[in-house]
């Protein structure tokens, strides 16, 4: 196997339906609640979001993620998600197709992955425990019952979470034991980005304590998965990038996140470039 840290894995996210969500997460602009400053609208062009599909690919992302606002899947987003997938797929040769929509029953699921979705993202976000403590509106249990139905149907699970919403120690440890129990391909680490609208004011992460998460997470889930680096990134480890490769991180998102403006792909490239490391240009990891 070659050293997976050589190449470093590239995805991209298109926000397919944004700022609608009648849940109380508080740490997510999209709710409606907490009247965020950002872009919402319903149901995106298709036809922009394979351009957009078009550009990621472009740009070196292997895996592009299509996300929608709200807790979960119903048939009116089923639909739209597997034309959008069907789509895509038809235009955009080896890309793997991500849907990141919530909580999902096994069926739903299987209907996506009869139409061109690839992976399923759906984080844990944080402990079992905290959980209760950042969202009322409905409970961890779903969402770990959701990615289990992802793996029953078949579909590549993609779970992660964010760090620094006032969580403990504990909280942190237990949310990787969480997302290692459910054996991932790839795994997003967040780091927690404030909003003035957000009732979470602010982070309680550090430099070091990302890195000691990344180590952690890397051990736990073993040297073939994808290990991502995504939101916040660009707080913490600005000019520091190094750090997330050497301490176990072979996957980052480019561009725009979902309601923040990430870094230009091209400076991200730059960035992987200057440090000795090459765009993967296969999604096989071995």
């Amino acid at each position: 196997m070659s050293n997976p840290k050589q190449q470093i894995f590239l995805c991209a996210i298109n926000n397919i339906l944004s700022g609608t969500c009648k849940e109380d997460c508080k740490f997510c602009t999209q709710s409606v609640r907490y009247h965020a400053d950002i872009e919402r609208y319903s149901y995106k062009d298709i036809g922009q979001i394979v351009s957009e599909a078009k550009a990621a690919k472009a740009n070196g992302a292997l895996g592009y993620c299509l996300v929608t606002a709200g807790k979960g899947l119903d048939d009116k987003k089923v639909d739209f998600v597997a034309r959008a997938a069907q789509a895509v797929k038809a235009e955009v040769k080896d890309l793997n197709l991500i849907a990141c929509n919530g909580t999902a029953s096994k069926e739903q699921l299987h209907y996506l992955k009869q139409h061109g979705i690839d992976s399923y993202n759906h984080n844990l976000e944080t402990s079992e425990r905290y959980y209760a403590e950042i969202c009322t509106t409905h409970a961890w249990s779903e969402r770990y019952e959701t990615c289990e139905n992802v793996k029953s149907v078949g579909l590549a699970l993609c779970s992660g979470g964010i760090f620094g919403m006032g969580e403990t120690k504990e909280d942190r440890d237990a949310l990787l034991n969480a997302i290692a129990s459910l054996s991932p391909e790839s795994t997003p680490l967040n780091f927690y980005h404030p909003n003035p609208a957000l009732p979470i004011k602010t982070r309680n992460i550090e430099l070091d304590e990302a890195v000691a998460i990344i180590k952690k997470a890397r051990a736990l889930l073993g040297e073939e998965k994808l290990l991502m680096v995504a939101g916040g990134r660009e707080l913490l480890f600005n000019g520091k990038e190094n750090l997330m490769f050497e301490s176990g991180a072979n996957a980052m998102v480019i561009g725009n996140y979902l309601t923040t403006k990430g870094i230009e792909a091209n400076s991200d490239k730059e960035m992987l470039n200057r440090l000795g490391y090459k765009v993967a240009t296969s999604c096989d990891t071995h």
